[in-house]
């Protein structure tokens, strides 16, 4: 540990008194430093602009200027230094002036080092103990000036959304140097649309930087108009709070300082933003209602689409004329998904989005309806006994539309997930026509041989209709049901024939046929030739 050295000036007319107590005591142990050492109270004064020192040990009597008017203009002057008075018993009351003038102590004569080391001792601690504070002072000083800013955008924040509203608010924004001086005020809430080109080339753990750069361009910006204040919020949205001596004056310049904005992003980051504008207040106190309709403005970039000025009272109108949201659709669009084709749906998702586009539900309704829709599509996935997933994605649908920012993003994304979906209902039923065929198949090579085969007792076995046993089955196999039947039959008298001795009304009742005639014909028909003619030619 450093140990702090203090300068120490000793004024005594007296030369023993004065050398004696330069000369007899361990300075460098006691933490000081001798600068100077002065018979008379004039040569201290003159003396103090250049030493500067710590303490002074003065006695009261001296010529020219005494102790007491060298305490007396320490006092005024130096108030910082300590002072020492060295007295004799007959000069105590003289003393006792000083003590009123914040002498730190006084010592009799005659005195003993040790007696002096005790006070010097107590005075350098004293030293100690302020230094301390001034350094810690410093110290708080410094952080507080490294955190200012995040202090300041915390008061801002805490402003604008109302957590913060007290009589003394000019005190504080003087302490925190914010400068929001006006008879009116207006909030606007400016969010990245997306990264645009960007996009490509920024991981998500570094596109705070993009919401940094809209910040301070709009800071820029604004700091050039010099009526303005730009801060970020919590969600990393930039909060811009206005302000201005006249309300017409301040509305006409926010339309132009809000485009240049707009064009400035497009400009030099090469994608776009929203930008949602509440509406003018005369009080900084009421300015979070201003934040909050700047807010909901910002939402109903949801509606009308990206890169967009939206002004609270333009959307008012809007908000009057709307139509009620109608969940027709949303039902039409779960029984499409079961058999329409694509185009239909498509077509019933865009009817979806335009309804909520008439509307103008707050945006979390239309959220929740969109999820309902989801619930819906995957209750059909459920209904046909689909469990796959349908992204190979970790993501979870009614979760990964939160971060949609318009309602034509919502539709594209809609129209995706429909088609996986529908995707995903023919390939589980091609392969649950397939499984079906293929059982059918298997079926009949382990039964051609009963003459009351039949394809209802086909269908029986694997519990289908007849007509849609017939579908899946032509459209697997190419045949119809007895064609694929009578092959197999056919197949297996060729193989009896030729590796058999057996007669030829024997091979016919082997593979289903009562009637050898009959086997002959369709034996015929089947190879032409009889299987008489077969055998022998094989």
């Amino acid at each position: 540990m450093v140990r702090n050295m203090y300068k120490i000036i000793i004024a005594d007319d007296e030369d023993n008194v004065r050398e004696g107590i330069r000369d007899s005591l361990n300075w460098d142990e006691l933490g000081f430093e001798v600068v100077g050492d002065f018979e008379n109270g004039r040569d201290v004064l003159q003396s103090l602009e250049q030493l500067q020192p710590d303490v002074v040990l003065t006695d009261i009597n001296m010529p020219l200027v005494d102790g007491l008017e060298v305490t007396r203009f320490l006092f005024e002057h130096y108030p910082q230094t300590k002072i020492i008075i060295l007295t004799g018993y007959d000069e105590f009351e003289y003393a006792q002036q000083a003590l009123k003038m914040k002498v730190h102590d006084y010592i009799l004569k005659p005195n003993t080092a040790d007696e002096l080391s005790q006070i010097l001792s107590k005075v350098k601690s004293d030293l100690d103990d302020e230094n301390r504070k001034v350094e810690d002072l410093s110290k708080l000083k410094q952080q507080l000036r490294e955190s200012l800013p995040l202090v300041r955008e915390r008061f801002l924040n805490q402003l604008v959304t109302g957590e913060r509203r007290e009589s003394k608010l000019e005190d504080k924004l003087a302490y925190l140097d914010i400068d929001l001086s006006g008879s009116y005020y207006l909030v606007a809430v400016i969010d990245v649309d997306d990264h645009g080109e960007l996009q490509r080339f920024y991981p998500e753990s570094e596109s705070e930087l993009l919401y940094f750069a809209v910040c301070n361009i709009s800071g820029e910006i604004f700091t050039r108009k010099k009526m303005g204040i730009v801060f970020q919020n919590n969600n990393e949205k930039t909060i811009v709070i206005l302000f201005g001596e006249n309300r017409e004056t301040l509305r006409e310049e926010v339309v132009q300082i809000f485009e240049e904005i707009n064009r400035s992003v497009r400009e030099y980051l090469k994608f776009t933003v929203s930008i949602g504008v509440g509406d003018i207040c005369a009080s900084l106190n009421k300015i979070h209602h201003s934040h909050k309709r700047a807010s909901i403005a910002l939402d109903y970039r949801f509606f009308l689409g990206k890169n967009r000025i939206i002004h609270f009272g333009d959307i008012e109108g809007e908000i009057g004329e709307s139509i009620p949201y109608d969940k027709h659709w949303e039902r039409k669009l779960a029984t499409s998904l079961k058999s329409g084709t694509q185009q239909e749906i498509e077509l019933i998702v865009e009817k979806i989005i335009e309804n909520f586009k008439e509307s103008y539900l707050p945006m979390d309704r239309c959220y929740i309806h969109i999820q309902q829709i989801i619930v819906s599509i995957l209750d059909v996935l459920d209904e046909l006994e689909i469990r796959e997933t349908l992204h190979s994605s970790s993501s979870n649908p009614l979760t990964e539309i939160y971060g949609l920012k318009t309602l034509d993003e919502v539709e594209g994304w809609l129209k995706n997930y429909c088609l996986h979906t529908t995707d995903s209902i023919l390939e589980t039923r091609n392969n649950f026509c397939k499984m079906q065929a293929l059982k059918a198949e298997e079926y009949i090579k382990g039964n051609y041989a009963d003459e009351k085969i039949s394809m209802d007792m086909v269908c029986k076995y694997l519990v289908l209709s007849t007509s849609y046993f017939s579908l899946i089955f032509k459209n697997h196999t190419g045949e119809t049901f007895i064609s694929y039947l009578t092959r197999i039959r056919v197949e297996k008298a060729k193989e009896l024939l030729k590796c058999t001795d057996l007669k030829t009304y024997e091979i016919a009742n082997r593979i289903g046929y009562v009637d050898p005639h009959y086997f002959n014909l369709i034996f015929k028909k089947a190879t032409g030739m009889t299987p008489t003619v077969y055998r022998r030619m094989v």
